[in-house]
């Protein structure tokens, strides 16, 4: 009853005014109907335009999704899959073509999010709800010129909406499952002004597999974003996010040591911000800024004296300045220069801390006819010196919509300060590096009328830092042994995309990826294995429908999603199989009046049993409903 009460009380917040969904400022992305990019080149560019594959999610599609969980959002994307440790709340990673969680760059408006102080530095997508998202764009394949460090398997971005009026949204479902959430925003062409806020709880599930004991998760999380026009050429930005989170987990207790319930659990807050001015005239286009991202983790055991037992806290602040120069006709150059610190706080040694400079330039020619694009990046780090990174993609238009693009990437990633510092560190590590390839044909657009993409890809890593037991010189001081570059990895594959308005009323998508991604480590014991949670297939499909009617079913809108996940393995040895799974889930929304929809759906339809990591239990056939209200 008391989520009844929340959620009633929530919607009467609504009543306010009409609420509406604003282009984004040019100054951090861009609104929803517009093919334009940011990913590609760092400045605004026509999705067309780069040889690059880009993929958008669009506020439309998000909304007809419905739910705070991120994952299900980014599975309809070519390339992407994902592993959790249990139910809503556990360990999220993300793989994108195959790449190491950790080698996937994140933002989130326009905030790099990647916990500096984990030991690989990636972002755990759990702490990141779909609800207040108004865009997500995914960048397939290195591009480090653009991006710098971790941008190895791709970049995916998510922006904030941008809203005129105020919006709410509460859903109550399966595990006593509440998630709700209030948007409110004023926006005008010279100003606007976005806050968010919102709560998710759940009972969840056991995180072991084989337990029985029920491991939940509450997070609160806000976030905002405000622009002011200075002048007719001259924008002030300033975004902001905070979540915090417990989440219940499992160990492994004495005596037995095995993977059971435990009543351990951890604390989780993020942090971050930043502020800019964007600059804007007929030939010149700049934008600077400056952002910080802090990440702190609390892990607390009650039958343990010691409280907290560990933790963790990264910080990285950075300064940075892009721009796009149009210097003649379709000829651009876009560059830029950014400056990051990074440090850590563990509970096993003291602060330390980094920087990193880097700079990029690149020069294209973006016709109606074709496109070209070459560029260059330098970074120079404090601890491992410095690297020169290269790229260049192209398209060519073939007439009727066709057009065929290819681009070559190399991207690179930072040795993390755990990796360097920690009692496992090892000071004289290098930065993982890849090489990336890819070519295709495309018809259209992801959003548009008809859409089909065919793309073939290769990526060969090397350089890539893995854990051995102790041997050699650095045992006097890492008897436990200790990081070093030995890995060396190629994922190659395709994907197919394919999306049509088949009727006023009805229109489908679906996206298929075969990935194989390999250890090519030369006297490695697991050399020709497959990478650990790496399926070879993937496919999701999903089929919406609303009818045209007149009366109390107006706007009446039914969808369903397929998501099939083939085989991998849950180790390095390939020694553990996870099965294949296929995944259904059915979806409604219907008005009540102009302002207030009921939506529902059921997810695991056929109730299938599967596991994405080797252990951990995940949801069973589950089922929601909720209101939203906009006025």
């Amino acid at each position: 009853m008391k989520y009844l009460f929340l959620l009633g009380s929530s919607l009467t917040l609504a009543m306010q005014a009409r609420a509406q969904d604003v282009p984004l400022a040019s100054a951090t992305g861009v609104g929803e109907g517009t093919e334009i990019t940011v990913l590609a080149t760092g400045s605004r560019l026509d999705i067309d335009k780069t040889g690059q594959p880009v993929s958008v999610i669009g506020t439309a599609e998000l909304k007809s999704i419905q739910g705070p969980d991120i994952a299900r959002v980014l599975e309809r994307l070519p390339g992407v899959t994902f592993s959790r440790n249990g139910s809503l709340g556990g360990t999220t990673s993300v793989f994108v073509r195959g790449a190491n969680s950790q080698q996937v760059l994140v933002l989130i408006d326009g905030i790099r999010v990647a916990d500096v102080a984990a030991p690989g530095g990636g972002y755990d997508f759990a702490n990141v709800s779909a609800g207040g998202v108004g865009r997500v764009e995914l960048l397939r394949g290195s591009n480090s010129v653009i991006w710098g460090s971790e941008a190895i398997g791709g970049v995916i971005s998510l922006t904030s909406r941008e809203l005129n009026g105020v919006e709410t949204t509460a859903e109550y479902g399966t595990r006593d499952t509440f998630d709700g959430q209030v948007t409110a925003g004023l926006s005008t062409d010279r100003y606007g002004v976005t806050l968010n806020g919102g709560y998710l709880r759940t009972d969840g599930l056991s995180q072991a597999a084989a337990g029985s004991e029920e491991d939940g998760f509450r997070q609160w999380r806000a976030n905002g974003r405000a622009r002011y026009a200075l002048t007719s050429a001259l924008e002030a930005t300033l975004t902001g996010r905070y979540t915090q989170g417990k989440l219940e987990i499992d160990g492994y207790p004495a005596p037995l040591y095995v993977f059971a319930d435990t009543h351990e659990y951890q604390k989780t807050r993020e942090i971050g911000g930043r502020a800019g001015l964007a600059w804007s005239s007929d030939a010149v286009d700049l934008n600077a800024g400056y952002q910080v991202s802090d990440t702190r983790r609390r892990y607390f055991d009650p039958s343990s004296p010691t409280d907290p037992t560990s933790q963790t806290q990264g910080q990285s602040r950075r300064a940075e300045l892009r721009g796009a120069w149009r210097a003649y006709d379709a000829l651009r150059l876009d560059f830029g220069a950014d400056h990051e610190w990074t440090r850590i706080d563990v509970s096993s040694a003291s602060r330390r801390k980094a920087h990193l400079s880097s700079g990029h330039a690149l020069l294209g020619w973006y016709s109606d006819a074709f496109t070209v694009a070459a560029g260059v990046r330098y970074d120079d780090h404090s601890r491992f010196g410095d690297r020169w990174t290269f790229g260049a993609n192209g398209s060519a238009a073939l007439g009727d919509d066709w057009r065929l693009r290819a681009s070559y990437g190399e991207g690179f990633k930072v040795p993390t300060l755990y990796q360097l510092f920690s009692e496992y560190g090892n000071g004289a590590l290098r930065p993982e590096k890849s090489r990336s390839y890819d070519a295709g044909v495309e018809y259209g657009d992801r959003n548009g009328a008809l859409h089909f993409a065919l793309t073939g890809f290769r990526r060969d890593s090397r350089d890539l830092i893995g854990f051995i037991s102790c041997e050699g010189s650095l045992c006097e001081t890492r008897p436990f042994g200790y990081y070093i570059n030995i890995g060396r990895a190629r994922a190659t594959g395709m994907e197919l995309e394919l999306g049509a308005r088949m009727s006023s009323t009805l229109r489908g998508q679906a996206a298929y990826t075969y990935v194989k991604s390999i250890d090519r480590t030369e006297g490695g014991v697991s050399e020709g294995n497959d990478l650990a949670r790496r399926p070879r297939h993937t496919l999701t499909a999903s089929l919406d429908w609303s009818p045209i009617t007149a009366g109390p079913l107006t706007g009446l809108a039914i969808g369903g999603d397929v998501r099939l996940v083939g085989e991998s393995y849950d180790d390095p040895g390939n020694f553990t199989r996870l099965s294949s799974y296929v995944l259904g889930t059915l979806r409604a929304s219907v008005p009540v009046t102009q302002y207030l929809e009921i939506f529902g759906r059921v997810e695991n339809l056929a109730d299938e049993s599967y596991q994405t990591v080797s252990g951990y239990g995940t949801a069973g056939r589950s089922a929601f409903v909720g209101l939203r209200a906009r006025m």
